[in-house]
């Protein structure tokens, strides 16, 4: 299969590459299948074409005494200082047209530059100033965007609804979107209606920092707006920001409302319902949007595609991911580097490294595919299946090819060592990423960690531990579970008492783990009550005790020889659907033996099993 998609794949980028040549999109037979839960579907797409390419070079609207076509940066600056030797001095907008193209070219600096030459000779207008202020936006200079603002009054100009979408849109880049929302209030009271793109783009912000209350609050704004109704664009993505935060009933609702309103979604709309629906494995949903899509001659693209690639992958369906593969080629879809990495890291996650390798291979062969992303998840499958000197090998290959490990490289390949107990060469490894300027995260940290505990050197992890709040790097709950747990195994309760109740201080709220570590140490040293307290707290704090806490805290009473408790809490164990594991259940039939607890417990045990 895979030389079929090396040999498809080399002639297929010969005719992307031909901008004359117009793709014919085939029929596409979707079959997908599993032997659990997927059932197998069928959907014809029928043909269409694509749109032709366009050319490269800009012709730029010049007089007639200047023809001129820009195509690179040499042009428009050739153009530009030609313009600026002219007496009469053409129009501002010739100039603009000039400043335009290299924005589009991203010459933000140059174009800076160019609009100082020219200011010097020529009053900029409105459209003048809106274009410095996107390339400070571009460059993250902010503040020297909201002084451009404070020109158009220099100017006797009034800024417009273009200059405050564009300023909105540098905060957003850069997460600043507080002040986002704040200027666009402040564009509001002075009487500059917003339009869709900044009722858009402030959308955008909000959905990026996940407050989905705002983005519907603003859409319905929208909606009571007589002009600025909201477009797909505005619902597409909101849907997408509820479906990561796993809200898939609330976008599933928001979209019907969309529907109905005569609003069509599109290919960007239904990719990110399939994403959503593809994270929670809900396979029939995503059969059901696929064959909507069809019904609605709306084409999959290479996003749809790699939204199943890499949901089948995660799920160990690497034959569907597989057929997906040649499906794009068939249809001259270009596999992205996104598309085989998650065909890769399929193949690790099974496994079955030989089939990972020949995908790499194969995206080598295609050229720049390969990335410090592709090498890291390769990386990641060798460790994982204990083949630490294939994943060296390959750490040592990536510099001579010019790529830099991050700091997920690093933690992986330390984390091989340290599952092989090999803690000195993770050490190493450790301080060698920090000389390369890469600071470690809190997984750096916590796969160190966690090698020094398994290796029992337990000050070296609280050195660890200590150094992380030195440099203000807050550890999560993982860190403290790791910590927690090997104390408790070594028999240094209080050590892990002390570590329990400084969390309220600290931040991380303890989760299920940490919780049935502090019941295991407590049952193991005798102290039942609190133990029982324990469990009484977290039921409190609103963290539902899972089987390990009840299978943990009966086998603690039985121990102690609490056997009222033992029979209450069974019962409780079993009412919410848990049931008692071998340890546990060896206990109990102990008992039995011995006439120590109620025989009728016996069918309520083995009925929950």
């Amino acid at each position: 299969m895979l030389k079929m998609m090396r040999a498809t794949a080399s002639s297929s980028c010969y005719s992307y590459c031909c901008s004359t040549t117009q793709r014919r999109r085939r029929g596409m037979l979707f079959l997908l299948h599993s032997t659990t839960t997927l059932d197998v579907f069928l959907n014809t797409f029928h043909s269409g074409s694509s749109n032709p390419s366009k050319s490269r070079n800009t012709h730029l609207v010049t007089d007639p005494e200047t023809p001129k076509v820009v195509s690179n940066v040499e042009d428009a600056l050739e153009v530009f200082h030609e313009m600026l030797q002219r007496r009469p001095l053409p129009s501002i907008i010739r100039f603009n047209q000039i400043l335009c193209q290299l924005v589009k070219m991203k010459h933000y600096s140059r174009v800076i530059c160019l609009y100082k030459q020219m200011g010097l000779r020529i009053v900029p207008n409105d459209c003048s100033l809106n274009i410095i202020i996107n390339c400070h936006c571009r460059l993250n200079q902010m503040g020297f965007s909201l002084s451009v603002l404070g020109k158009f009054f220099k100017f006797g100009l009034q800024p417009n609804v273009r200059t405050f979408s564009t300023l909105i849109n540098g905060f957003v880049m850069k997460g600043r979107v507080l002040e986002a929302a704040r200027l666009f209030s402040k564009m509001v009271d002075i009487g500059c209606k917003p339009d869709i793109v900044t009722f858009d783009t402030l959308i955008k912000g909000l959905c990026i920092k996940g407050n989905n209350r705002a983005a519907l609050q603003l859409l319905r704004k929208m909606e009571l707006s007589p002009d600025c109704k909201p477009g797909v664009f505005t619902y597409s993505t909101i849907i997408d920001s509820l479906c990561k935060e796993r809200l898939i009933d609330d976008a599933f609702d928001l979209f019907s409302e969309m529907i109905s309103k005569g609003i069509c979604p599109n290919v960007v709309t239904y990719n990110t319902l399939i994403h959503g629906v593809c994270q929670l494995g809900q396979w029939k949903q995503a059969t059901r949007l696929l064959n909507e899509m069809a019904s609605q001659n709306i084409y999959p693209d290479v996003r749809t595609f790699n939204v199943l690639i890499d949901a089948f992958c995660k799920e160990g369906m690497v034959v569907q991911a597989k057929t997906m593969v040649e499906m794009m080629i068939q249809r001259d879809l270009e596999p992205t580097a996104v598309t085989y990495n998650s065909l890769m890291d399929g193949y690790c996650l099974r496994g079955e490294m030989e089939e990972a390798r020949e995908v790499f291979n194969l995206m080598v062969s295609l050229g720049s595919m390969v990335d410090a992303q592709t090498y890291g998840i390769l990386i990641n499958g060798y460790c994982k299946h204990k083949n630490i000197n294939e994943a060296v090998r390959l750490f040592q290959e990536m510099s001579h090819k010019g790529l830099f490990p991050t700091t997920v490289t690093y933690t992986t390949l330390m984390d091989g060592f340290c599952k092989l107990g090999r803690i000195q060469d993770a050490k190493k490894l450790f301080i060698r990423m920090q000389a390369s300027g890469l600071l470690p995260n809190v997984e750096t940290y916590g796969v160190l960690l966690d090698g020094f505990c398994k290796r029992q050197q337990l000050s070296k992890a609280m050195e660890l531990l200590r150094e992380m709040e030195g440099k203000k790097l807050h550890p999560n709950i993982v860190i403290y579970n790791i910590l927690m747990d090997y104390f408790i195994k070594a028999g240094k309760l209080e050590a892990a008492r002390d570590l329990f109740f400084g969390l309220s201080s600290k931040g991380p709220h303890p989760d299920v783990k940490t919780y049935n570590a502090m019941i295991s140490g407590f049952c193991k040293g005798g102290l039942i009550r609190e133990a029982e307290n324990m469990l009484r707290e977290m039921e409190e704090k609103g963290c539902s005790p899972d089987g390990c806490t009840y299978n943990t805290i009966i086998r603690g009473f039985i121990l102690n020889n609490e056997m009222s408790r033992v029979m209450a809490l069974i019962h409780q164990m079993v009412e919410r659907g848990f049931s008692a594991d071998a340890s546990t259940m060896k206990m109990i039939i102990d008992l039995l033996s011995r006439d120590k607890v109620d025989p009728a417990l016996l069918p309520l045990i083995k009925g929950s099993l």
